[in-house]
Order: structure tokens, then C-alpha cells, then sequence
């Protein structure tokens, strides 16, 4: 009998996931898309700063250049089911990294469901992130005495396939 099956720290959980919309601008853009996020998530977006000066864009360092949202707990796996289901459930093998994280995109925030298009905010798209975690990962971010995480308590990619596929049924192609 395999004693990980069993083993309650092995099991895996949603540490957070981060709703992100880059908008390369700033302004009326920025604004719109603030509104955007927070429409589709329910929570009060933070604004992303530019950390590097690109002439050629108009862009420079310290502006104001998009926003996310990062949710935790019941919120994160609400929005995430929403957010499969604008995927219809689907997610390439290669939206996963090597850590488990989960990425993909959404082309138009008017594909979740329950969101009506608004012409004064117009279209946007945004990427979803996944962070997967298990129970004492705790130990990284402790501010005494901080540790990594051991090699055979890390999510690999196949287990994080795995655990999308069982808790959320996915199709991973």
C-alpha cells in the first residue's frame, strides 16, 4: 500500500490565484481596466508598476502600467471555476511549469460566465495564475529561520496535472 496516498501532508491545495491584466498605458486605459477587474472579481484590483524605462512604448519607470488581484481560500476557487469554464475546461500541458503552477489566459473578460459587456469599458483580456501548494510550504516563507522546501514534497508537474484533472475536471492536451 502506498503510504503518500494517505499521508495528509502530501495532499494538494490552491495557495492563491492571481487575476492579471497588463494594459502598457496609462490613463483612460488603466482606469477602464481597473474597473474590469474589479467587476469580474469582486475585489479591489492593485496597480502594477513599469520597473523599466522603454522610450520607444512612451513607457517609464514607476508608471502605472496595469493591475491584478490576488485571491485566496473559497474566492480563488470560485473565480477559478469560473475561469475553466470560460476555457470550456481545457488547458494545454504546457500551461504548466515545472513547480505545478498553473498559467493561462482569457481573451475577453466577456467570456466568464454572469459577465455582460459593458461599451464603456470595451474588451480586455487578462491571465489567470494558479499557485498549488502543500501543507508545509509554510517553511519558505516563515521570516525565521526560512528552509526550502524538499525535493520529494515539491509538486511536480504530472501531479499538478493530475490534482486540475480530479478537482476541477479538466482536459489536459
Amino acid at each position: 500500500m502506498n503510504q503518500n496516498a494517505e499521508s495528509p501532508m502530501k495532499h494538494i491545495r490552491i495557495e492563491k490565484v492571481t487575476v492579471n491584466m497588463g494594459v502598457g498605458k496609462t490613463g483612460e486605459e488603466h482606469k477602464r481596466a481597473m474597473e474590469i477587474m474589479q467587476k469580474i472579481t469582486g475585489t479591489k484590483p492593485v496597480q502594477t508598476m513599469c520597473k523599466v524605462k522603454i522610450p520607444a512604448w512612451g513607457i517609464r519607470e514607476g508608471l502605472a502600467i496595469g493591475c491584478k488581484v490576488t485571491l485566496r481560500k473559497t474566492k480563488a476557487e470560485a473565480f477559478l471555476k469560473n475561469a475553466l469554464q470560460a476555457k470550456e475546461k481545457t488547458l494545454n500541458k504546457k500551461s504548466f511549469d515545472k513547480s505545478g503552477n498553473v498559467g493561462f489566459g482569457i481573451k475577453e473578460y466577456i467570456d466568464l460566465p454572469g459577465s455582460k459587456y459593458d461599451p464603456k469599458l470595451g474588451i480586455r483580456g487578462f491571465d489567470v495564475l494558479v499557485t498549488l501548494e502543500r501543507p508545509g510550504y509554510r517553511i519558505k516563507k516563515r521570516r525565521t529561520n526560512p528552509s526550502p522546501v524538499g525535493k520529494a514534497h515539491q509538486i511536480t508537474q504530472d501531479e499538478a496535472v493530475q490534482f486540475m484533472q480530479e478537482k476541477f475536471g479538466v482536459k489536459v492536451i
